[in-house]
């Protein structure tokens, strides 16, 4: 027998009897009797209790006032309960029948939508467009560019509100002017919102130039996240521009985009003070939207219970974007 073959008899022996061998421990069992989960204890309720203040915050600006205005929706308050302090009487789902039943209200509702949808199409399909030439602009170019979408999203609404009113000013508006150097003299002094497809025009315009930047430096944001090795691989393999943005870019960027979209829907959706202010604080109905609607009806009717019954209405109507986000979210992954 060498030598080489004694040391490995003698290496092999201390292991077969049972000696200490250095490598890794078989795990002890648990004191516990593997029931339950580590860390639960004593200290279960700890999570619990430091969310407990942002809870009771929540409650008091949401819900409190949420709950306050169902019961509202279901009586029946005037001016007088208002000044008084009586208990209003209960007229249970009176206030809905009436004003499911009103066919000025699924007008309004009708305007509502399709001020929404172009609006929100417009932001969206602009937003992205601005974001997708961000990645192809130079580094200073792109700075420039972000630097003034956020002076403009940091603009006070008055203000915004105050420099597009000038804008489509009968008698000195920069655009009437403009347009009068193309169509002739007879245009200065017209007046935009005497017909309410051209007022809705230039809210609309309002309204978008104010939800661009969100959705431009959004939108931007999830394109730096899209891995570039990808659509590298997918042009060298012959893929067009638009086949690229299709297979590989869009997957990444989608769960952002609902995001934004679903945001927009429900801001766009409830815009008032954009018409309020364009339209010197008295919007004529042929301007209302629901959130005006609402306004006008609990305010200027003294019909508190009928805007939030309104307001309710447009609660649920909303809820169904909430509804479709989630179910959106579900399929991409984002939540379990």
């Amino acid at each position: 027998m060498t030598a080489a073959d004694t040391q490995a008899v003698e290496a092999k022996a201390p292991a077969e009897g049972g000696a200490n061998v250095p490598g890794p421990r078989p795990p002890e069992p648990s004191k516990s009797g593997g029931k339950g989960r580590p860390g639960r204890g004593k200290n279960g309720l700890l999570p619990y209790l430091l969310i407990l203040p942002a809870i009771v915050a929540i409650a008091a600006v949401y819900a409190y006032p949420l709950a306050r205005t169902v019961i509202m929706s279901f009586q029946d308050m005037g001016r007088r309960e208002l000044w008084t302090g009586e208990s209003p009487p209960w007229v249970g789902l009176e206030q809905f029948t009436n004003i499911l039943g009103d066919s000025e209200f699924w007008s309004v509702t009708g305007r509502t939508v399709l001020f929404m949808t172009v609006c929100v199409t417009l932001t969206m399909g602009l937003g992205l467009l601005i974001a997708l030439l961000m990645q192809r602009l130079s580094t200073w170019v792109r700075l420039t560019l972000t630097v003034a979408l956020i002076a403009a999203w940091s603009m006070p609404l008055l203000v915004a509100s105050s420099v597009f009113r000038w804008l489509a000013d009968s008698d000195y508006g920069l655009l009437n002017t403009l347009i009068a150097k193309v169509a002739g003299e007879d245009f200065l002094g017209h007046n935009w919102f005497l017909n309410p497809w051209q007022g809705f025009a230039v809210i609309i315009c309002l309204v978008v130039w104010g939800a661009i930047p969100f959705a431009v430096i959004t939108l931007y944001a999830a394109l730096t996240q899209v891995p570039k090795e990808l659509e590298e691989a997918a042009q060298l393999d012959g893929a067009s521009a638009f086949s690229v943005y299709r297979f590989v870019t869009w997957p990444v960027i989608k769960p952002i985009f609902i995001m934004v979209t679903t945001l927009s829907v429900i801001w766009d959706f409830n815009v008032f003070g954009q018409i309020w202010l364009l339209r010197g604080n008295k919007p004529e109905p042929e301007y209302e939207t629901l959130g005006l609607y609402s306004f006008s009806k609990a305010f200027e009717s003294t019909s508190f219970s009928q805007g939030t019954a309104i307001a309710l209405i447009t609660v649920v109507l909303l809820s169904g974007v909430a509804v479709y986000y989630l179910r959106q979210l579900i399929k991409t992954g984002e939540v379990e």
